[in-house]
């Protein structure tokens, strides 16, 4: 090609090139656009899922966030390990019950699941994916009426995903702590933290529902001489031994606390003193019946003091009148029960 010919075409060339390369600028700004929508959307999700701790809030806090980029009626998180399901739904009244009832009826159908991960079930359209936190697996369920997730909110929730799971750890080792801190560690019954916090509700609904309630003290005789003869190891023994008995023998709506040595606390929802004395012989006699011995003649019982709370009394004097029968029980020869 001549000199001629180029020169002449080298101003449309010229703006091929320019046209080119604003076609790339342009591509590579919407590209960048395109990253940092997705970069803000899971910076939202990193702020909201910061301010939950445990598993069902941080379910809640997702759900909210997802709603908008991934409509839904019902996401629920089942932890089999933990038996535990925690659901956010948007329904009301029963409408609300139904897609609850379906997707407990999903999570309790696991091969199924476990092999479809998109499928229509009655009215709705089923997701699920497989979270692994901590050393447990779990299970992420959304319900939808409209349509199955579609590319770009198949991605969202790819995102999402790895954002959720390290949380979730989180919220697993909060949840774990949080148990630790609120168990005896020797026998596994609650601490003194559990009676104060059961304790105050359930005196404010007996109070406002004129419902009986009754508390029990339980200190056991003779176990001084059980760690002083036998040893500390036999003591923990002993401890473990009384604590099942204990809670083999009450109610899932009863709290059963040791509050630490060989003192034992149980709060009786719904029982007036009659019914509570008719229990407190029973572990009366259940103790008894373990026959454990630190010497011949000292065999460990229970003393015990229960006391039906009246309207008449504050929290304070009814614990101190508690208190004041186990001591009566004590005073009257121990292993043995004293009510008001």
């Amino acid at each position: 090609m001549s000199e001629a010919i180029l020169k002449s075409l080298k101003p449309t060339l010229s703006r091929t090139s320019d046209s080119q390369d604003m076609v790339q600028l342009l591509h590579e700004f919407h590209k960048m656009k395109e990253t940092s929508h997705r970069l803000n959307i899971i910076n939202n999700l990193h702020a909201r899922l910061a301010l939950a701790v445990d598993l069902a809030s941080m379910v809640d806090a997702f759900s909210v966030w997802l709603a908008p980029l991934v409509p839904h009626e019902l996401l629920g998180l089942d932890v089999p390990g933990q038996k535990a399901r925690h659901y956010c739904c948007s329904n009301h009244g029963s409408a609300r019950r139904n897609v609850i009832s379906l997707a407990e009826r999903l999570f309790s159908n696991a091969s199924k699941v476990s092999v479809l991960k998109s499928w229509k079930e009655e009215e709705y359209f089923v997701h699920n994916w497989r979270i692994s936190f901590n050393e447990e697996s779990g299970l992420l369920l959304i319900l939808r009426p409209d349509a199955r997730l579609d590319i770009q909110e198949e991605a969202i929730m790819q995102d999402a995903l790895s954002v959720l799971t390290g949380a979730l750890q989180r919220a697993r080792v909060y949840e774990q702590v949080f148990e630790e801190s609120r168990k005896d560690s020797l026998t596994g019954l609650g601490n003194r933290r559990v009676f104060e916090e059961r304790l105050g509700p359930l005196l404010e609904g007996a109070r406002r529902h004129n419902h009986k309630l009754s508390l029990v003290s339980m200190d056991l005789d003779c176990f001084k001489q059980i760690n002083d003869n036998l040893g500390h190891a036999e003591g923990d023994r002993v401890l473990k031994l009384v604590a099942d008995t204990f809670a083999d023998m009450i109610r899932v709506s009863d709290v059963l606390v040791r509050f630490g040595g060989d003192e034992f606390a149980l709060i009786l929802p719904d029982t007036d003193c009659v019914s509570a004395r008719i229990l407190a012989e029973r572990l009366c006699r259940a103790v008894g019946g373990l026959n454990i011995y630190a010497t011949p003649e000292s065999k460990l019982g229970v003393s015990i003091g229960l006391c039906q709370w009246s309207a008449d009394m504050t929290q304070d004097q009814w614990l101190q009148k508690t208190d004041e029968l186990l001591y009566q029980a004590k005073d009257n020869g121990r292993n043995c029960v004293c009510s008001a």
